[in-house]
Parts: structure tokens; sequence; C-alpha cells
């Protein structure tokens, strides 16, 4: 029997590169176990890899402690930005040139916006450098991140080949225990129209994954933003449904036709949405007592939704939030009555 996952989740994308948001990540985590909360998220280039190693600290102390077993937990990063270390002594740009560019492992030519790679070599130097960041064997859920920026940049023919390379790469790695499964974690890429020059088709994808490795490729989850401000992947059709070209859906709906695993990031939209909100959003969760879990518990109740992710490195904020896994999640009929209550 496979492992549930919480329906909410650790994010680690916030804060400044300091010991003291390490500390608060690795708090938070301590927070979140205790509370039910077993799905962390972060990415190589998230706080100069600082929030990989916070959490790969964190949770070897939770295991060493007992408090948590490895089983127990589903930990996801991403690769694809060109990062740097805030650890190492040199500058930023230095450090990547060094790193990246000048022994080949991110081909120039294959480096788009100035900023994001995912040519083989570079994908496997970044598995590596996460699992040393994070501590472990495996990684649950390895994402190439925002791949539409690539795709804004080469056009369709040269991503589809550069995308097919990837795959494989990632197939290699999961052949090898080195992640357990790969997916897309992207911030307009699923949830623009199909006119769009960014947006990513899932149904396309899960085709293109077929064709390089068969019916047991291990193409598993998707991660886009949902919250109360950035509603796309639950009411607009974004995407072309799975077994029809002739309908739309929307990328929620397609994820799940699929069987892929979803991860809702921003769910908090970096606090904003911590703040006074709409009525009718008031009115929806009366079991969440505050702004901060009104707006979470949309999140996390999204039909479709497997994990809110949260991004908090504070332990009040995270007692805040966290606690909200004590709830049930909403039913789906008042998510979608919030857009009929509020005239959209």
């Amino acid at each position: 029997m496979g492992l549930s996952l919480s329906s909410i989740g650790l994010g680690t994308y916030l804060g400044d590169e300091s010991a003291r948001t390490d500390a608060g990540y690795e708090a938070s985590v301590a927070v979140a176990l205790a509370s039910g909360i077993n799905v962390f998220d972060t990415a190589i280039n998230y706080r100069g890899q600082r929030s990989e190693r916070a959490i790969g600290r964190a949770l070897a102390s939770a295991f060493d402690e007992g408090r948590a077993s490895r089983d127990e937990v589903f930990v996801s990063t991403k690769g694809g930005y060109l990062p740097h270390d805030s650890e190492d002594p040199r500058p930023g740009r230095r450090y990547v040139s060094e790193s990246f560019l000048d022994t080949g492992i991110a081909p120039k030519d294959e480096i788009a916006q100035g900023c994001h790679c995912m040519a083989p070599g570079y994908l496997e130097d970044q598995i590596e450098r996460s699992r040393r960041n994070l501590g472990l064997e495996t990684i649950d859920l390895y994402y190439l991140h925002n791949v539409e920026t690539q795709l804004e940049e080469i056009g369709r023919q040269a991503f589809r080949e550069r995308l097919g390379r990837a795959i494989e790469t990632l197939e290699r790695a999961a052949d090898a225990g080195k992640i357990a499964a790969w997916g897309f974690a992207t911030w307009n890429g699923l949830r623009v129209p199909p006119e769009h020059p960014e947006h990513l088709s899932l149904a396309s994808i899960w085709k293109i994954a077929g064709d390089v490795a068969g019916a047991g490729h291990r193409f598993r989850g998707v991660q886009l933003p949902v919250n109360l401000a950035m509603a796309h992947a639950v009411a607009f059709r974004s995407q072309q449904s799975p077994s029809s070209e002739k309908i739309r859906v929307s990328a929620l709906e397609a994820a799940t036709e699929l069987g892929l695993g979803t991860f809702g990031s921003a769910s908090l939209l970096q606090g904003r949405l911590a703040g006074e909100l709409p009525e009718e959003v008031v009115l929806a969760f009366p079991e969440a007592a505050t702004p901060a879990r009104r707006a979470l518990q949309f999140s996390r109740s999204a039909p479709g939704l497997t994990t809110a992710l949260v991004g908090v490195s504070d332990v009040a904020h995270a007692s805040e939030n966290f606690g909200l896994a004590a709830i049930p999640p909403a039913e789906p009929d008042r998510i979608l009555g919030i857009f009929d209550a509020g005239g959209n």
C-alpha cells in the first residue's frame, strides 16, 4: 500500500539566504511533522541551495530522533534553473560560470533566457547536487522546473526534442534509484490557454513520456499555482482532455484523468492572501478561523488537488497553517460556489 500524502505541505521558496531563515524552516519541519504533515517541497535554486539543505537537516534530525521515518515522508525538489550557492565564497555569477558553463555541464547553446537548462548532463548534475543537499538516496518526485522558460525562446519542435532527451535522463535516474518519479513544476504553462506561447499540454507531454519510455514511464506529478487569486487550475479550461481532443478541461481535471499527483504552489500567494478576504470566502469556510487558514482551506480543498503547499519559516505561522490539518478539507461544491457568489 502506498504512502498517503497530507493535503497540506511545506514549501520553501520564501526567505533570505541566512542561517536565521534556515533555522526557521528546520523548526517549521518539526511543527509540520507533529501536525501530521508529510509533504516537503523545495528546489535547488531556492535561497541559493539553502532550502534543500535545511529540509535535509531537519528530516535527518527527525529520522535520528524517531519522530519520523524515511518511508513516512514525501520529498520533492526541482531542477532547471542555473543555481548559485550562497555558501560558496565566489560571487554568484562566477560560481555559475565556473561550475556549469566553463565545464560544459550546461551547454551554452541549450541555456534559455540566460538562466534555464534541461540538457541531459546538466540534469544529471543537478539531481546529484540535490541528493547531497537533501541527504537522501532517492528523491520521491523530481520536477523539471518552469520548462515554459525554454518553450518561449526556442519554439515547439526544438522544445519537444529537448524535452524528450530530458525525459530519457529522468527515466535513467529513476532506473538507478536516484529519483522515484518525475514531473513538471510550472508557473504559467498549465494555466494559460493553448494559444498562449507558454502553454504546456499535459496530454502531449504524457504521449512524449510514453514514446520515450513506454507505458511504464515514471511521469507522476505536476505542480502549479492554486490559490484564491490564481484559480485557473480549478476554473479555467486550459487543457485538452486526455480522452478527447474535442473537449477542454481544467488543468486539475486533465491531471486527474491521467492519474497524476497534483501539488498547488503559492497557496497564500507569498502572504498576500493572509489578510482581509471577501465576504463570500469568509462565509464559505466557517471552520477556518483566520484569513490565512481560509485561503489555505480553499487551496487544499480544490477538486482534484493532492496537496496545497504553503511556505512558512516561522514557528507561529507554521502552527497556525499546519493546525488546519486537523480539520477536513471542504466539500467541492463550496469551492465552486465561491465563484458563483463572487460573480466570476
